[in-house]
């Protein structure tokens, strides 16, 4: 179980990151004396300024370059000091991945926050787009510097939910007034339906939802379409059906079935298309290494494949 907390702010260069940690270790209400580690993985106009931190047990560290984000390197910063803490500002260029995959044993992530100037971060998401969702996949809030008066709402709430459903979205006017985007985001299709129509362009959304929230599905019977993929070990009658999904590039696209048990022998093949009805059912299954959601398919047809073949979220 993690003993260290790490707070780590993300976002691209002049997104104000720095600022932030900067105010919020002037504050007794974060900082009263925490022992904390502050490690920093680029540099921008702003700069830490530690004379002005409300407790004095701060200590920074630099880490320059993506290849040297090592559990070794970690583990020896960690150790020259007993640290109560973790303050990381992450490069927006780094693969959160590598963090992810070297935090030192009982270092653990407690809060993630993606900081971005509202004037640039469409641009950031249209030429970097695989980059940003590395970044919002797993924060918990997006926060928008800068905001202007005319800002696009809409289509940064777009972006933002076409990666997260749950991350909050604030602006943050040059005024100093903050507000928060509470624009309701429901399901394009209806849970309580006698039986949940997955619409071609919904599926993406569909198995992301089921995937963070299966209890909410258990026992619902749903109706997608599909392609197939037989595997022997399931047997003549089950099969895996879902789509080819792309998260943000071609580069991520991934296969997002779930196991499909037929009343009897099916004679669908791999490849087939294939729009199929059924209860899903939460339950161990070895295919997941664990519970999954299993579709017992009470009706199942042949059927072409949808435009575009791939799934989007948008």
């Amino acid at each position: 179980m993690a003993t260290i907390p790490v707070y780590l702010f993300t976002g691209f260069l002049e997104g104000g990151k720095t600022s932030i940690i900067q105010e919020s270790m002037e504050d007794q209400r974060f900082n009263s004396g925490e022992k904390t580690l502050i490690i920093q993985c680029e540099a921008g106009e702003a700069e830490l300024d530690p004379e002005r931190f409300w407790g004095k047990n701060v200590w920074l560290e630099t880490i320059e370059n993506e290849e040297d984000v090592t559990i070794e390197n970690l583990t020896a910063m960690g150790k020259k000091h007993k640290l109560d803490r973790v303050i990381i500002e992450y490069n927006g260029m780094w693969n959160l991945t590598t963090l992810y995959g070297n935090l030192p044993r009982g270092w653990g992530i407690y809060q993630e926050m993606l900081f971005a100037d509202a004037n640039t971060f469409l641009s950031y998401n249209a030429n970097m787009r695989q980059l940003m969702v590395d970044k919002l996949n797993n924060c918990e809030m997006v926060v928008l510097n800068r905001t202007p008066a005319n800002i696009d709402k809409d289509a940064i709430h777009k972006v933002i939910r076409a990666t997260s459903r749950r991350a909050a979205i604030t602006y943050d006017y040059p005024d100093g007034h903050v507000e928060y985007d509470e624009t309701e985001d429901p399901l394009p299709f209806d849970l309580n339906a006698p039986v949940v129509e997955i619409a071609d362009g919904d599926y993406a959304l569909f198995y992301r939802d089921l995937s963070e929230d299966m209890a909410k599905y258990n026992g619902k019977t749903v109706r997608f379409k599909g392609i197939i993929a037989r595997d022997r070990s399931l047997g003549a009658n089950a099969a895996l059906a879902g789509r080819y999904v792309m998260t943000c590039c071609e580069a991520d696209i991934a296969f997002h079935p779930m196991v499909c048990v037929f009343p009897e022998s099916t004679t669908l093949k791999t490849r087939d298309w294939a729009v199929l009805t059924g209860k899903i059912k939460v339950e161990k299954h070895r295919l997941y290494n664990g519970e999954g959601p299993v579709l017992y398919v009470s009706a199942s047809d042949f059927a072409v494949a949808p435009v575009p073949e791939v799934a989007t979220f948008y």
